[in-house]
């Protein structure tokens, strides 16, 4: 009972560091398994025991038998299915044969490269080289979004990495899992027909069980055939019942099964996903705590003294700093990608919680069989899993600076509320190159927007999910464009700092609008125009015009206008190399206007006698 509530103890607290230090949580969640594991044992213990053993003597301690790995499967399978569930095919208009790449080209590249580099540098036979590079080829979700979440960089390229993190991990499971059925059968040359024909099986039992099981759930949730206090769980029985069904078929589909299920609900319109979401979120950061220290207590000393040498060290730069470039140059060569985003790619690979789970299986199974290399595959796995964190961890930020692609300017805005007035507006933003995202409470507002193709997300500005969130790290603007100033208000204090980097901008108020006194003079989206005015022009002109400026004159001629036809609201100014600025609240006390600049406004068009007369 000591060990199973301090594993839940250590884990969180270790979640608390990484949290605190801003580092991914699995650095201290390792090396507080390694230190009640092997550390303890060697060092810290009179009779030589771990102070929590996940398996002793193979038959007993806190899981006996295989029991550790069964735990180990079911786990992974809700971290993998949480992770799909984040995946939006909106994120990869411009890169999805370049993600398409990583995990087909690039997992190849690994698998062959890191096999001839085992096998030469530590001298191991194909079976295990092939093994151990099989094991390493994901990545995985739960160290790469951390890691992610503190970079500001372009959406390309930070969704290339989380999807090549989340859709690789079954992938590898699935290569490692071949591997090591060939070296448990022996079976030569007539393995490869039974390989080929146990991976068709995979792929079709774990694809179709994943697509129907999500649609089925997503009819039942939708439905209310469900009371909601009993969602999150029978979601979870859902996805541990697809996993081990789609295994009962296919030996190791299941963790396709569960990635398959979640992308296809995490692309639909179900009202109670944010929801799901959040449970699965909460559950696998507990699954993940628990995972690694269990692991890494599992390995023993004696399998860390054999890696304790210079070949380690080769291994691991030949795998770092020349396979995975190679990979990813390849995997994105004729990609709209630039050099320098091609080689933050390359330099941002860790592995993860896959890599470090079936290592530890298949070590296990293999050393007790007598394989010879085995004892091996455990600890050069987690050396790679460890070693890739702690270097990505430290370096990544520095990295982006360093090759350029670090956003110093974050010109994303972030639209709070999604209402017509928003939709438009925000539709009018990515037409001209924006990242716009917008959020809202509303879900039939944010399918609305959806259904415009443009980014939104079903979300309370309440909670703290948006600080977390890699999709937002370009966001440089705050519009917080709602009906309810106090919303507005509340946006603005607390997403400012870290959205509102080059502006923050609400509606103004009625109550501030009609008191000339207290009306604020900066930060405002308009002195003169509150939600209702905004939203009544929408409703009856539903677009957004520009006109072609002559000089500063004609545009101050043309916000005067604008203030006597409520009809006509100016938004933003587009220069001559079609960069868009908001339109300060103080419209007059812009400076710069030159020939070929544009006033882009809502409303309906200017009657252009009427400007004329204006101008003259």
């Amino acid at each position: 009972m000591l060990e199973l509530a301090g594993i839940i103890i250590l884990g969180i607290l270790a979640q608390w560091v990484a949290w605190k230090f801003k580092i991914p949580a699995i650095l201290p969640l390792i090396l507080i398994g390694l230190l009640v594991g092997p550390i303890a044992a060697e060092f810290l213990s009179d009779d030589h025991t771990k102070w929590i053993e996940p398996i002793w003597n193979g038959k007993e301690g806190l899981f006996p038998g295989e029991s550790l790995f069964y735990f180990v499967s079911l786990a992974i399978s809700i971290i993998l299915f949480e992770g799909g569930l984040t995946l939006k095919m909106s994120e990869i208009k411009n890169v999805g044969p370049v993600i398409s790449k990583m995990i087909s080209l690039g997992s190849a590249v690994t698998f062959f490269g890191a096999a001839l580099a085992a096998h030469y540098v530590f001298g191991l036979s194909w079976e295990i080289s092939y093994l151990f590079s099989g094991l390493i080829i994901v990545t995985g979700p739960t160290v790469i979004t951390p890691i992610l979440r503190n970079i500001p960089l372009k959406k390309d390229v930070s969704a290339v990495l989380k999807w090549e993190g989340i859709l690789i991990d079954p992938i590898g499971a699935l290569v490692a899992v071949l591997v090591f059925e060939y070296i448990s059968v022996d079976a030569g040359g007539e393995f490869t027909k039974t390989a080929l024909v146990e991976f068709g099986k995979i792929i079709l039992f774990g694809a179709t069980f994943g697509f129907t099981f999500a649609h089925a759930l997503n009819f039942i949730i939708n439905k209310k055939l469900m009371p909601h206090y009993l969602l999150n769980v029978f979601a979870l029985a859902s996805v541990l019942g697809v996993f081990v069904l789609s295994d009962t078929f296919a030996h190791e589909s299941g963790l396709l099964a569960v990635v398959v299920m979640g992308m296809v609900l995490g692309n639909s319109k179900s009202a109670y996903l944010k929801e799901l979401l959040y449970f699965k979120e909460s559950l696998s950061i507990l699954l993940i705590s628990i995972l690694f220290i269990l692991l890494a207590a599992n390995i023993n000393f004696e399998e860390l003294l054999l890696i304790y040498n210079w070949k380690t060290a080769i291994l691991f730069a030949i795998i770092v700093f020349l396979i995975r470039p190679i990979g990813v140059f390849l995997s994105t060569a004729g990609s709209s990608l630039k050099l320098n985003e091609k080689l933050f790619i390359s330099w941002v690979g860790p592995r993860g919680i896959v890599a470090a789970g079936i290592a530890s299986l298949f070590g296990l199974k293999l050393a007790s069989k007598g394989v010879p290399g085995a004892e091996y595959i455990t600890p050069l796995v987690f050396v790679i899993v460890l070693g890739t964190v702690l270097l990505n961890a430290t370096t990544a930020r520095l990295f982006a600076r360093l090759v350029g692609v670090f956003l110093t300017k974050s010109d994303g805005v972030l639209i709070v509320g999604a209402s017509k007035v928003s939709r438009l507006i925000g539709h009018y933003l990515e037409q001209n190159g924006r990242h716009v995202v917008l959020i809202d409470s509303n879900q039939n507002n944010i399918t609305k927007a959806q259904d415009l193709d443009l980014e939104a997300l079903t979300t309370n500005i309440y909670s703290d999910n948006l600080t977390d969130n890699i999709e937002l790290n370009d966001i440089g603007i705050l519009m917080a464009l709602t009906g309810n100033s106090d919303i507005n208000k509340y946006a603005i204090n607390k997403f400012s700092k870290q959205f509102g980097e080059n502006g923050a901008f609400r509606l103004v108020t009625t109550e501030e609008m009609l008191d000339e006194n207290n009306n604020p003079k900066k930060g405002l989206f308009s002195q003169t125009d509150d939600y209702t005015r905004l939203a009544d022009v929408t409703r009856n002109y539903p677009s957004i015009q520009d006109i072609e400026l002559v000089n500063k004159q004609h545009y101050l001629d043309l916000i005067k206008i604008s203030k006597v036809d409520k009809d006509i609201i100016p938004l933003f100014l587009k220069d001559d190399n079609g960069d868009l600025s908001i339109i300060p609240s103080n419209s007059e006390s812009v400076e710069i206007i030159k020939k070929g600049y544009q006033l882009v406004y809502l409303g309906k068009p200017f009657d252009v006698e009427v400007v004329n007369e204006e101008t003259a």
